[in-house]
C-alpha cells in the first residue's frame, strides 16, 4: 500500500526525519511507534501532504504519492479539529460534501456512523457539548466516512474510557476485514499489542526497527524462561537469575528466569530445574511490545 524509501525532513536546524524507510503491506494494521518529538508526527503530516520531505520519495499504490491519492487517505489527527458551534449531525454532513457526496448521501452516512459509535442521541447538539471522548468519536467518523482505502489514526483512543475504547478497537479491526489498510501512532502500548501486524519504532528521527511483529520478537527475545511451578521456584545453578515471582496467578507460581546463553540453552535450563521440583509449565518468554519498545529505545 506504502512505500516509504529514504524520508527526510528538516526545518532550519531541526532534523525532524533522517533517511526513514520502510513498507506498509496492504491489509495490516502497522504500528507507527516512538517518543514524543521522535518524528512520528512529521511522517504523518508528509503522508497527508501537509508537509513536503526534503527528501526521498513515498508511493502509494505504487504511484509516487500525490493530490490524487487524498481521497483516498482518511485522517485521525491527535489534535482537536471541530468547530464547537457546529451540530453534530451538520458536522459530518459538511465534512461528507467536502469528500464528494450530495447531501441525502452525507445524511445517509453521517447517520448510519453516528448509530455505529453509539451518539445517535446527540447528533443534534454542538460539538462544545460533547464529552472529549464523544468528540474524539465523531472525529473519527469525519476520517472513516468516505471509506478510505489508507486510514491513519493518530493517538485514537484519546479521552475514551475501557467501553468506548473497545468499541473503537472493534470497529478498527472490522475496517481492517474489509480490507481497509490502517497506519496506528500511539503509545498505548496495549492497543499495539491487541491490533497491530507490524510496527516501525522511530527514535531521535531515524527508524530503529520495523517489520512483522512476530518476527521482531523472535530476533529480540532476550534468553528468558517462563517457569509454572506448585511452589516457589528454588534455583541451585548460580547462572540463573530471577527476573519476576508471582504467585497471584491461580494456585500456581509463575517465574520468569534469564540464562547466560554463552552458557546455556533452553533445554539445560530445563534439565537443570526439573531435577528439584515439578515443573507444570516450561516456555520461551516472549517479551510483549511495550518491553521490546522499551529495550529498543533503551540500546539506541
Amino acid at each position: 500500500m506504502l512505500e516509504i524509501n529514504n524520508i527526510s525532513k528538516r526545518f532550519t536546524d531541526k532534523v525532524a526525519l533522517e533517511n526513514v524507510s520502510f513498507s506498509i503491506p496492504s491489509g495490516s494494521i502497522y504500528g507507527l511507534l516512538g517518543q514524543n518529538g521522535a518524528g512520528k508526527t512529521t511522517l504523518i503530516r508528509i503522508l497527508n501532504q501537509i508537509y513536503e520531505p526534503s527528501s526521498g520519495t513515498i508511493k502509494f499504490d505504487g504511484e509516487k504519492l500525490n493530490t490524487e491519492h487524498i481521497k483516498n487517505i482518511g485522517y485521525l489527527p491527535e489534535e482537536r479539529g471541530l468547530y464547537k458551534k457546529i451540530k453534530v449531525l451538520d458536522h459530518l454532513i459538511y465534512f461528507a460534501k467536502l469528500r464528494g457526496y450530495d447531501t441525502k448521501m452525507a445524511e445517509l452516512k453521517a447517520n448510519y456512523w453516528l448509530e455505529k459509535v453509539k451518539l445517535s442521541d446527540v447528533k443534534n447538539k454542538r460539538t462544545e457539548e460533547l464529552s472529549k471522548g464523544m468528540q474524539q468519536k465523531i472525529q473519527f467518523i469525519m476520517a472513516v466516512l468516505h471509506e478510505p482505502k489508507f486510514l491513519i489514526l493518530d493517538e485514537p483512543f484519546s479521552g475514551l474510557d475501557p467501553i468506548n475504547a473497545e468499541l473503537l478497537i472493534d470497529i478498527i479491526k472490522e475496517l481492517n476485514e474489509k480490507g481497509v489498510t490502517i497506519l496506528f501512532s500511539t503509545h498505548r502500548m496495549d492497543q499495539v499489542e491487541k491490533l497491530c501486524s507490524h510496527i516501525a519504532i522511530i527514535h531521535q528521527s531515524k527508524l530503529i526497527v520495523d517489520g512483522k511483529v512476530s518476527d521482531i520478537k523472535k530476533t529480540y527475545t532476550l534468553p528468558r524462561i517462563r517457569v509454572k511451578t506448585q511452589d516457589y521456584l528454588i534455583l541451585k545453578d548460580n547462572a540463573l537469575k530471577f527476573i519476576s515471582q508471582d504467585a497471584s496467578i491461580s494456585e500456581t507460581v509463575e517465574t520468569i528466569l534469564e540464562y547466560p546463553p554463552q552458557i546455556m540453552n533452553y533445554k539445560m535450563v530445563f534439565n537443570i530445574l526439573a531435577n528439584d521440583q515439578e515443573i507444570l509449565k516450561f516456555e520461551q518468554y516472549v517479551p510483549s511490545v511495550s518491553e521490546l519498545f522499551f529495550q529498543l529505545i533503551n540500546n539506541n
